[in-house]
């Protein structure tokens, strides 16, 4: 079996899961070669094996105007009929029910282009797209074209926020079969789309690799109770609205006000960034917060190692993986009360929600797991194995799998 994998941007830091979901299906005997609409960010900062990824993708933004040309005329040499159909449908998709943008369907179909002639050149005929983002529009664009397939993992919840310029229900309908992470996520399906299609939609989750995540070494008695004076609070993901760190930061710092001695590590870059330092700047307590920018898979593994709690209080989320590998390092987690985040932590048994945009629900949340150390790691290991039961990425890889096979079994 061979497939092509399509994101928006590959390799990415925010979307490891995606590399790991691709090895895991080389591991299994099936071809997967990867494209991106975009260059990634932090190439300085990858691993060697994010530079091979890197190195082994093709970018269809790279010089879209030229390349997206000269493929797509070599495409429309081969098939004529098809690949006007393509363009017809761009048009009538962008124009009528989607973006409504003549500039956004033109590069649509360039980098349609650019994608069906690489597919070509690989002899690959499916292709699957993570997010039913752009990149899901530019891949069912070439698929109109009937020269190839192309199928959905969905995430959400942005996609979900204006399905009528993400053309979601279009792409269940044309997709071959769209992948849900999540109830959450199936059910926004069920709710733009005819029961008749519901069928297509499967629930396989993403998950970790529980062998490489793995509980840090348990620390000496001694040097235990003196780490305990001052507990390290880790939040690790892209600083942005959504993620909503300057809540944390504020519960953070009236945390320190009331005297409990602790330490908070933001772990990640994004366009929240700078204000977020200020705000922390602003503090008397500004010397307890540390930024790191953006950070690569071994770094993270060490913060969560030296991680007391972890704290993700964001207002928008799919299932957050990075939560599930700090589950798997048996850190305990706060998170919220949000759409796919309660089929992962359940309050109070493996993990706390916070009320979604409450800072005094974050902040007694905060002092709830500082003050019981005996809580903190009952709630890391019931993490760990929640985990272990649900988000292995062994078993899940498998199910992917399993879910190509069936849905493709000519590929």
């Amino acid at each position: 079996m061979k497939l092509l994998y399509l994101a928006s941007e590959y390799p990415a830091f925010s979307h490891t899961f995606i590399q790991r979901e691709i090895q895991a299906l080389r591991a299994d005997n099936i071809e997967v070669a990867t494209a991106s609409i975009r260059r990634p960010q932090h190439i300085d900062r990858m691993t060697d094996t994010d530079r091979q990824e890197y190195a082994d993708t093709c970018y269809l933004r790279e010089n879209l105007f030229t390349r997206g040309m000269k493929d797509s005329f070599k495409v429309f040499l081969r098939h004529p009929v098809a690949f006007s159909r393509l363009k017809l449908r761009a048009m009538q998709w962008c124009l009528l029910n989607g973006p409504k943008s003549y500039f956004k369907a033109v590069a649509y179909i360039l980098e349609a282009g650019i994608l069906l002639e690489h597919m070509h050149g690989k002899g690959i005929r499916h292709v699957h797209v993570h997010f039913a983002n752009p990149a899901a529009t530019v891949a069912m664009i070439a698929a109109a074209s009937g020269l190839i397939e192309f199928s959905i993992s969905a995430h959400g919840p942005d996609i979900f926020y204006d399905t009528r310029e993400n053309l979601l229900a279009l792409k269940a309908d044309r997709a071959r079969f769209v992948r849900c992470i999540s109830h959450y996520c199936v059910s926004q399906f069920m709710r733009i789309t005819p029961t008749v299609q519901w069928s297509k939609l499967h629930i396989v989750r993403c998950g970790v690799d529980t062998a490489v995540f793995t509980p840090a070494p348990e620390a000496p008695a001694s040097q235990e109770a003196e780490e305990q004076k001052r507990l390290r609070i880790l939040c690790l993901g892209r600083i942005c609205p959504a993620k909503a760190q300057p809540l944390l930061l504020a519960a953070f710092l009236r945390l320190r006000e009331q005297g409990t001695a602790a330490h908070l590590t933001f772990a990640g870059g994004g366009e929240g960034l700078e204000d977020l330092r200020n705000m922390a700047a602003r503090s008397p307590f500004a010397g307890d917060v540390t930024f790191t920018g953006a950070v690569d898979q071994d770094t993270a593994r060490s913060l969560y190692d030296t991680a007391d709690i972890f704290v993700l209080p964001s207002v928008a989320e799919g299932v957050p993986v990075v939560l599930m590998e700090a589950m798997a390092k048996e850190v305990p987690c706060i998170a919220t009360n949000i759409t796919g985040i309660p089929e992962l932590i359940e309050h109070g048994a493996d993990g706390l929600l916070a009320i979604p945009g409450s800072e005094e629900s974050l902040l007694d949340c905060l002092t709830r797991l500082c003050a019981d150390t005996a809580y903190r790691k009952q709630l890391g290991k019931a993490g760990r194995r929640k985990v272990l039961s649900r988000y292995d990425l062994a078993v899940n890889g498998k199910e992917m799998v399993k879910l190509f096979r069936k849905m493709l079994p000519d590929t």
